[in-house]
């Protein structure tokens, strides 16, 4: 298992992408040990992808691409300029709200800063707004969109650890929201201080003007509440739900908007291939080292040296949560839900947590660490398309992670007040 680690590290520093660092470091292992037969690896990367639940990622991936594509995003973006472009900070709070609005969308919190990268940090670099800060509020702001359902974290960590996937989706509901609104506060507090967007913030849009931004986007706030009310009410499943999505985005995007043409539809099918193949494959693999840990008894032994530290139920959340910041800021999101939640959830479960609190937990504690270094995938997104600097990205999301592991201490002790859990 040593030898495991030591190859995984050495990649992982290397560069190597991280669907063929685990599929390496995977294989040593069946190479090293000779009393476990070879076709294993063949065999656990199969199953590893054949479930039903799992089908709903492709689908709503495939359904935040034809959304995008049918003019959704232009018009959330409208709205979010209604809300809060008038506020100091105008374009922060528009960037923020859109990226909440974007959660019943997209799923993706990359997706959603690569997005808001093309589109308005052009536009909040011409207002004056720093380079740093632009990036910082777009990436940070983007976390909400993986919490918000449709959320492929929340599915794949229902996936994995068994837990009702539609509980999941409506438990990051709040939070997600909370997470908005907090770094909506911190957004606005360095905003004020600098003297972004003073003027803006003078010209409130008319009750009209936001009645007309609300209409226009009515199809598109229909969507994540017809998602949530159809799990619900048991109408569907999380994975019927997520085939809905796709038909419900064809016949807005054709039929309504009229904007989704069968070449953009079959750009959309080009592009949802191309992101699951790679989502897929990474699930193929880490079902390669998942497999490892299993026979090794890794899950056990972390999950006996972890209560050692302490019988205090918060001191073990704590130091799990830690752990999955630290994870989180040296590997892919997708990754640390495949590999962290066949280990950590029982340990959770037995410390008399809810694994729906605890899955909510987990998602946010690893979204934050996609906007840190070393490998933050969300800060090195924004950073290579808009050019940023690294080190002007790091200072300015400071007071936006500071903001979340605020609200994350708040969600710890009082998990009624943020998770709402549907039994």
């Amino acid at each position: 298992m040593l030898l495991v680690v030591l190859v995984f590290a050495v990649l992982l520093i290397l560069g190597v992408p991280i669907s063929f660092t685990l599929g390496i470091a995977g294989l040593t292992y069946f190479f090293y040990d000779v009393s476990v037969p070879i076709p294993v690896v063949v065999q656990r990367m199969i199953a590893g992808t054949q479930s039903y639940p799992l089908l709903a990622v492709p689908f709503f991936i495939l359904a935040g691409h034809i959304m995008n594509a049918a003019g959704i995003t232009t018009r959330l973006m409208r709205l979010a300029q209604a809300l809060t472009g008038h506020l100091v900070g105008g374009l922060a709070h528009v960037s923020i709200v859109l990226s909440m609005l974007m959660g019943g969308v997209s799923g993706s919190s990359n997706a959603d800063a690569a997005m808001q990268g093309r589109i308005l940090l052009p536009e909040m670099r011409k207002r004056g707004y720093s380079s740093g800060f632009s990036a910082a509020v777009i990436a940070c702001g983007s976390l909400t969109t993986a919490i918000i359902p449709p959320s492929i974290g929340l599915v794949l960590y229902g996936f994995v650890g068994q837990v009702s996937i539609g509980k999941l989706l409506i438990a990051g509901i709040i939070p997600g929201i909370l997470m908005g609104i907090i770094m909506m506060i911190a957004a606005y507090i360095s905003a004020k201080k600098r003297g972004y967007d003073i003027e803006s913030s003078r010209k409130k849009v008319s009750f009209k003007e936001l009645v007309i931004a609300t209409k226009e986007s009515f199809w598109a706030l229909l969507f994540p509440i017809l998602l949530v009310l159809t799990i619900r009410l048991g109408i569907f499943t999380a994975t019927e739900a997520a085939a809905f999505a796709v038909v419900y985005a064809f016949l807005v995007g054709k039929f309504i908007y009229r904007e989704l043409n069968w070449k953009k539809l079959n750009q959309c099918l080009k592009d949802c291939v191309e992101d699951n193949a790679a989502i897929m494959f990474i699930i193929s693999m880490a079902a390669i080292v998942s497999y490892i840990l299993g026979y090794e008894q890794v899950p056990s032994k972390l999950a006996s040296f972890i209560v050692g530290i302490s019988d205090s139920p918060f001191i073990i959340m704590t130091t799990i949560l830690i752990f999955l910041f630290l994870a989180g800021m040296l590997m892919e999101g997708t990754v640390n839900i495949l590999l962290l939640t066949p280990i950590f959830l029982p340990i959770i479960t037995q410390a008399g947590f809810d694994p729906v609190h605890f899955g909510i937990l987990m998602a946010i504690m690893i979204q934050i660490g996609g906007v840190t270094p070393p490998v933050g995938v969300n800060m090195y997104t924004i950073c290579s398309l808009g050019n940023v600097a690294i080190e002007d990205f790091v200072k300015e999301s400071i007071p936006f992670v500071m903001a979340l592991t605020i609200l994350m201490i708040v969600l710890i002790v009082f998990p009624q007040s943020g998770v709402l859990i549907i039994q």
